[in-house]
């Protein structure tokens, strides 16, 4: 029997590429579906917080403490909202289907679980502003109470190292952000 070897380079960009995602979890000046609008430095103490701590919020399935799926990459305020950048731990059973639906288009929403801070009553309507959170958890759900937190874009297994963006209108933003 002839063996022969076979030399070559090989470059690793990642060992686990799959399960990337950026969004908003809460985006500012929006009426959300309980009444509240979160007004810009709203999360800065929080973050502040978490980050003397040395830790991020949980990133958990359908805001279950249950069912941690995750964990945040980065967690930032910028002049649009909470941007996040998380990473799914495809080892674990919810968070390979969560992704299957990110991929699919089919789940594409984020939620926070917070404790107001600080709030005040805005004029006639009296809408709650909400001035200063703190932030407990980033969730994946089905369902968000702001319309405008949102997946923006999912790192796919088909795309190598391309992100699928399931909001194309803001592809230009993503690229363009700070």
């Amino acid at each position: 029997m002839l063996m022969k070897t076979l030399n070559s380079v090989m470059e690793i960009k990642s060992l686990n590429p799959q399960g990337l995602f950026i969004g908003y979890a809460s985006v500012f000046g929006i009426l959300d579906e309980q009444g509240d609008r979160i007004a810009p430095g709203a999360f800065l103490n929080s973050l502040r917080t978490w980050q003397e701590r040395s830790q991020m919020p949980k990133l958990l399935w359908q805001h279950k403490p249950s069912e941690p799926i995750g964990y945040w990459k980065q967690i930032r305020e910028d002049k649009q909202g909470l941007y996040v950048e998380g990473q799914l731990l495809l080892d674990i059973q919810r968070a390979r289907e969560a992704y299957a639906l990110m991929c699919s288009r089919v789940l594409d929403s984020l939620s926070i679980g917070y404790r107001v801070v600080e709030s005040y009553r805005c004029g006639e309507t009296h809408q709650r502003v909400l001035t200063h959170l703190d932030l407990m958890e980033i969730s994946l759900v089905t369902f968000a109470a702001n319309p405008h937190a949102r997946i923006r874009a999912v790192k796919s297994h088909h795309m190598d190292d391309e992100f699928y963006i399931p909001d194309v209108s803001k592809l230009i933003e993503i690229l363009l952000k700070p």
